[in-house]
């Protein structure tokens, strides 16, 4: 099948590239001259693990193309449109760019074709997206809303073996096509699920949602645990091992960030005001994130009698997860900020996401030249008062600790994380601190 999307982020580089991977002739198009040339060169603009090499056998296999025009939509069968849809500063999404490339889709489009929504969409967007599309063009053509549920760090290993594929739709036709596009997924047993636009929309919400609860549920009880003396590591096994619960996103750390579960957050919340409904489950869940992001520098500070003035610490990662570059939201940004502003500074290591940190770091005036990059996790290390473990890379889990307490001005470790073996860690020597563990001295 002849498929176009639109937008070359994450979901749509993704998606193209594996639609491409399952036989689809595809065309990514994107307005940005300089993606679209880095793309054609088998240059990946985004870290994420096998999908280079996904990029580079497809281009070679030309079934994978780029542009920047809209030429290619005039034969597809389908357009997928996997534009951003940011927060406002009221929390509702931001549907300018999503309507946008609905315009410049309708405009192009031949009889029959399947515009199919990719991003993440507040529930009734489907009906407001259909209705410009039709005032912008004479053709006959089908809406679907298929939410992407891919994990940063696997996203290939997610759409090549998904959970579930969800289809949004209102005529027959649509579902046929998107079985066709799906099938060679479909006969691996992956389930595909058919219901309403806006059920497909509520679902994607929801599902986010309820995860970001999942998080900073454990969070808080990492925090009760710190009070009572229990230890989160355990009591999480002791939870997660009812089905009922199970024991994924039951890991205690510095709060979730990325590009996904805060901004899906307040756009559910925006859209319950709108109805005038208040989630009261959903917006704790941001409240307690807010609040886990500066747990750390709150022990940081004790440690230190409340003085950091004049003191460096090392971060060790910096993206809001292992196995990307991405820094939306990550938590680092909120510890650096709090050290900067209390008078401390940060050097950090980073194996991927160090550049789009730095840049990041630029738009906040607390943290000129403060905070600086280090191309080495050891060399990071020198003359600082205290290592943070911020991004769960594989790398850190093992460390070289003579060369840790060498290096550290302070033998002090401030595990974000939760990535060290308390008995081991204070065997060497070292003050520790961690979210959630009970640590005896």
């Amino acid at each position: 099948m002849k498929v176009v999307v639109i937008g070359t982020g994450y979901v749509g580089l993704v998606s193209g590239t594996c639609f491409a991977e399952i036989g689809h002739q595809v065309t990514c198009v994107d307005i940005d001259p300089r993606k679209i040339e880095m793309l054609k060169s088998g240059e990946c603009p985004i870290y994420e693990p096998g999908l280079t090499d996904l990029l580079l056998r497809n281009i070679k296999a030309r079934r994978l193309f780029f542009s920047t025009t809209y030429e290619s939509i005039k034969e597809a069968k389908s357009i997928f449109l996997a534009v951003g849809t940011p927060s406002s500063d009221d929390g509702r999404a931001d549907l300018r760019y999503l309507k946008e490339a609905a315009i410049q889709v309708a405009q192009n489009i031949s009889d029959d074709a399947t515009i199919v929504i990719k991003s993440t969409v507040p529930v009734g967007t489907s009906v407001e997206i259909k209705k410009l599309i039709a005032e912008n063009t004479t053709k006959k053509f089908q809406l679907v809303n298929n939410p992407e549920f891919l994990k940063e760090g696997t996203a290939v290993e997610d759409f090549m073996r998904p959970d579930r594929v969800i289809i949004g739709h209102q005529e027959a036709e649509a579902a046929k096509v998107m079985e066709e596009l799906y099938s060679p997924l479909l006969m691996q047993g992956n389930p595909i699920y058919y219901m309403s636009n806006l059920s497909a929309e509520m679902s994607k919400y929801a599902a986010n949602c309820f995860l970001a609860t999942k998080i900073s549920f454990i969070n808080e009880v990492a925090r009760l645990c710190d009070e009572t003396g229990a230890d989160i590591e355990e009591v999480r096994k002791g939870i997660s091992s009812d089905q009922r619960i199970g024991k994924h996103f039951l890991y205690p750390g510095p709060g979730y960030g990325g590009s996904c579960f805060p901004k899906d957050v307040k756009a559910l919340m925006h859209t319950a005001k709108e109805h005038g409904m208040t989630l009261k489950i959903v917006e704790a869940t941001e409240d307690v994130n807010d609040a886990q992001k500066k747990r750390m520098f709150e022990k940081m500070s004790h440690h230190f009698n409340g003085d950091l003035k004049g003191k460096t610490f090392a971060f060790w990662g910096v993206a809001f997860k292992a196995n990307t570059d991405d820094v939306r939201e990550a938590s680092a940004i909120t510890m650096a900020r709090e050290i900067c502003k209390a008078g401390g500074k940060v050097c950090f290591y980073d194996p991927v996401a160090a550049d789009n940190y730095l840049k990041v770091m630029k738009e906040y005036k607390e943290c000129d030249n403060l905070i600086t990059s280090n191309d080495n996790m050891y060399d990071c290390l020198e003359g600082c008062d205290g290592l943070v473990t911020m991004t769960e890379w594989r790398e850190f889990k093992n460390p070289d600790y003579s060369e840790l307490k060498k290096k550290l001005k302070t033998p002090v470790i401030f595990d974000a994380r939760n990535l060290f073996k308390t008995e081991k860690i204070l065997e060497q020597g070292f003050a520790y601190y961690a979210i959630g563990k009970r640590i005896q001295k």
